[in-house]
């Protein structure tokens, strides 16, 4: 027999129940829609145009790719200051390379993210080895690699990027199957009507949905098998159909609009390294645990020092990814790259859930968390908000999402 959370309270009983004790989980999705949906009104439409959600996926990438790297800085309970300006700095290496040196555009990505990784390592062993704390380490970093950014770019100032595959990353769509273009052209000549959509994009999504629900119902098997509770089949169908149809509006605006952007591409190829890591391997317990007592963990063998050190060079690693988008986004290499970065990417992490305490964080909810700033951040430019009304939103918000987290997690106690 099936052990449910569906009791005698029937199945909006059992629905207001689950939001009830999941409330913190559910919180940034709730955020996300309101904010979407007052800019919508705000906006008369514009911010859920086609060529808007187009340019927020674009946008956003940098901020999630570093909000998943901080993300687990944050669970071991360390902090990273100095991501800003090792992204702004990476961005500027690439550019060099490419603009100055003549280096082809996949080597000089591959040498910036081993140049992230030296700088992980750097810092990592500051941390672990001479006891400097991550705060000072990072904080010195972020002078030291803010003097190496405007060293390097010195002598030029900003570095335009002209190659076209670099830029693509960050401005440029995943090419469609071959022949679509004229396929639809056949269709439309022939029942007189205009039809035209991206077809590999409307592919992606149809997987993507496959393998959410495939996941889903394995994931509800082991529950059961094991006889941990879960929620009634009503329930558990009405979740994976709301997420698929929320799945598939977005594909089809982008598939209707140009297709899948590249930024989408590599977040998500990001996200699934770093979930599947947390969530499946051992490394990954040891996170969570060195989060939630580290002596308890040293004390059970885990290897805390070098946990914490691969933790600082995955962050680094994904800074100098993070540069690399933000230059091929800005399709220049700028003096003032990696400004703010860093507040960003530990917003992001909070605002999904990440608790202050540590040991508790999904890069999942981070990315989450990323779409709330960034859309926040593109809404009210198309509402021409001054700037500073914006960092003065942007940070009560932020201040809003940990204190109810605090709560939360306080009142579950």
């Amino acid at each position: 027999m099936e052990n449910t959370t569906q009791k005698k309270q029937g199945f909006f009983g059992e629905l207001f129940d689950l939001a009830k004790k999941n409330i913190r989980d559910y919180m940034m999705y709730i955020a996300l829609v309101v904010i979407m949906a007052f800019f919508a009104w705000r906006t008369h439409g514009a911010f859920l145009q086609a060529g808007n959600i187009s340019n927020l996926i674009k946008q956003v990438g940098y901020v999630a790719v570093l909000a998943i790297g901080m993300t687990l800085i944050l669970i071991i309970r360390h902090i990273d200051l100095s991501v800003g300006y090792v992204a702004g700095f990476a961005g500027a290496v690439a550019a060099i390379l490419m603009t100055q040196h003549g280096v082809n555009q996949w080597l000089a990505i591959l040498i910036v993210l081993v140049l992230g990784f030296v700088i992980g390592l750097y810092q990592g062993t500051l941390v672990t080895r001479v006891g400097v704390p991550a705060f000072v380490t990072t904080l010195a970093g972020q002078f030291i690699f803010r003097g190496l950014l405007n060293r390097s770019l010195g002598a030029t100032g900003t570095i335009i990027v002209p190659n076209k595959g670099f830029n693509a990353l960050s401005n440029g769509v995943i090419p469609d199957i071959p022949g679509a273009d004229r396929f639809f052209s056949w269709i439309n000549n022939m029942l007189g009507i205009n039809l035209s959509f991206h077809v590999l994009t409307m592919l992606i999504g149809f997987i993507t949905v496959a393998v959410l629900v495939i996941t889903q119902i394995r994931s509800r098997r082991n529950k059961l098998k094991y006889n941990f509770k879960v929620v009634s089949i009503p329930v558990f169908i009405i979740g994976i159909v709301l997420e698929s149809v929320i799945i598939m509006y977005v594909i089809w605006i982008l598939a209707a609009y140009s297709g899948l952007p590249w930024t989408a591409v590599i977040v998500a190829a990001v996200l699934l390294v770093y979930n599947y890591m947390l969530n499946k391997t051992r490394l990954g317990r040891y996170i969570y645990g060195i989060g939630g007592n580290d002596q308890a963990a040293e004390l059970s063998g885990v290897n805390v020092k070098l946990v914490t050190q691969f933790a600082f060079c995955s962050m680094s690693v994904l800074a100098a990814l993070s540069g690399v988008l933000y230059t091929s986004r800005l399709q220049s290499a700028t003096p003032t790259a990696g400004l703010g970065f860093e507040t960003e990417a530990i917003a992001s992490s909070f605002i999904g859930g990440t608790a202050v305490s540590g040991g508790v964080g999904k890069v999942t909810n981070a990315v989450v968390g990323s779409f709330v700033i960034i859309s926040l951040t593109n809404g009210m430019n198309l509402m021409n908000v001054d700037i500073s009304y914006q960092y003065i939103v942007k940070g009560l918000i932020f201040i809003i999402a940990v204190a109810f987290d605090v709560r939360s997690r306080r009142k579950a106690k």
